[in-house]
């Protein structure tokens, strides 16, 4: 009799296993020849950014927490010991374990431990891929089991010299180099919803005269407000963020910058790639921007945001974090994007049939790269044939495979750089609250640094696809 219950218990886990394994493939995508896998990469980089912040609002502080079972345990040998011995080795040594710095060094050194497990992961991936880019689209299932057994692992490595010595430096290299990247891709964004709602407002002129008005309405309707939005916002900062130089010196700079990008927009001549829609997108990020370099000013006396949990700052923030991510892996997937003739910026359409067109492309003469390697990206107007179900590994997309795990390994960089304030280590604010929160991660010199640095970096090279056209003349830029 005791043969049956082990027949069902048998045919229970077999079921349960087979389930298993048909749920992952599904979830995770198929193994055929007709994918690509870059859905399941960018996947692992959305688990990954949530682990991160799992790891550094709710796993730290509970490591840490002296009310809980883990603190009566974490001193007998066992995992409990390593984990907590991993997690604060190197913060012990160099901060008073009540103390705000020690916390945050602790926090910190849980960000680095998903986000380089990542790192690792998406390089390994470009090697792979690099030489043969079916690798890309293959045994997923495992390839996630591998990262979490490898985030798992990465518990109880001690923080030095792995996390907070060798990845800390490569991160802050690797998170400069993707800022480039991220200006190029917004700012391809912002052409490109131009271009396609004016293509829209053809199309329906085309079916029926009068009709595409309605594009054009809208294309004016946003620009105005987001143009309206940019000129509250710096009304709002010279309102409640001045009282120091440097804020100030900041705040100017972003309206003259975005004065600038309007006049070269309205009066340049020969002007052929701009739009007002366009500039209204740039003008309306650099004012976020400019909210988050005076939003981390340690100085109390001009940030009155200071020691607040701005939850509309951590929406916005955390949004532009996922959705600039996810628009870097599929446009540098998206199709061919290498394009060595154009050294300036170049935005074209070239015809793949008569019922298709390539995606847009957007090439930056970016010092110090050859023309083969100049940063490129874009996204389809119209549908096209680049999808996981119509993929040929011989294609131009499949061999630039490699260049999105890179792409991918520089992101979880940035997203460990932009938790974690670039890996510095700041006290208590000047009323004793603890200033590390989600939408502002480290207050401090560094990340203001940083952050303003990006921004003129987006408007000085809007302006160069702007005036590009004019210094070139003989250059195709339509």
């Amino acid at each position: 009799m005791g043969a049956i219950p082990s027949m069902f218990q048998l045919g229970i886990a077999y079921c349960c296993c087979n389930s298993a394994g048909s749920l992952c493939n599904t979830c995770l995508g198929s193994t055929s020849a007709g994918t690509t896998g870059r859905k399941r990469s960018v996947l692992l980089l959305s688990l990954t950014i949530s682990l991160a912040l799992a790891f550094q609002y709710l796993l730290a502080p509970y490591i840490l927490s002296n009310d809980n079972w883990f603190s009566k345990i974490r001193k007998v040998p066992g995992v409990a010991k390593y984990v907590y011995n991993a997690f604060t080795d190197g913060c012990s040594d160099r901060f008073p374990t009540e103390g705000t710095e020690f916390h945050q060094c602790v926090q910190n050194a849980a960000v680095y431990r998903p986000t380089g497990a990542a790192t690792l992961f998406f390089l390994l991936s470009a090697a792979a891929t690099r030489g043969n880019p079916a690798m890309n689209r293959q045994a997923w299932p495992a390839k996630y089991g591998v990262f979490f057994v490898t985030v798992l692992a990465t518990l109880v490595v001690p923080n030095t010299p792995l996390f907070t010595g060798v990845y800390l430096v490569g991160l802050r290299i690797c998170a400069a180099l993707f800022i480039l990247i991220q200006q190029v891709i917004l700012i391809d964004v912002a052409y490109n919803w131009n271009d396609s709602w004016v293509e829209k407002s053809n199309q329906c002129d085309d079916a029926d005269w009068g009709s595409g008005v309605v594009w054009l309405r809208a294309i004016l309707a946003v620009t105005g407000a987001l143009f309206a939005a940019s000129l509250t916002g710096i009304v709002l900062l010279y309102t409640y963020f001045t009282g120091c130089g440097e804020n100030t010196a900041v705040i100017t700079l972003t309206l003259l910058g975005i004065l600038a990008i309007v006049a070269i927009q309205m009066f340049v001549p020969n002007l052929e790639g701009g739009s007002l829609l366009t500039t209204s997108v740039i003008a309306a990020y650099a004012t976020y921007l400019a909210y988050s370099v005076v939003s981390k000013n340690p100085n109390g006396e001009c940030n009155p945001s200071l020691g607040n949990n701005d939850v509309g700052g951590i929406v916005v923030g955390l949004a532009l974090t996922v959705v600039s991510c996810a628009w870097t892996g599929w446009s540098w997937t998206a199709g061919d994007r290498l394009n060595p003739e154009g050294l300036e910026a170049t935005r074209a359409i070239a015809p793949t049939n008569p019922e298709r067109q390539n995606p847009q492309t957007l090439n930056l003469d970016v010092p110090f790269l050859d023309p083969s390697e100049q940063p490129l990206t874009g996204v389809a107007l119209l549908p096209t044939d680049d999808d996981d179900s119509s993929f040929d590994n011989t294609t131009s997309s499949a061999t630039a495979l490699w260049k999105l795990n890179l792409v991918l390994a520089l992101v979880s960089c940035w997203v460990a750089a932009s938790l974690t304030g670039w890996g510095s280590i700041h006290g208590d604010g000047a009323d004793g609250e603890d200033q590390h929160t989600a939408a502002n991660p480290q207050v401090g010199r560094v990340n203001m640094l940083m952050i303003a640095l990006s921004q003129q970096l987006s408007l000085i090279l809007y302006g160069w696809t702007l005036v590009a056209p004019y210094f070139f003349p003989d250059r195709d830029f339509s």
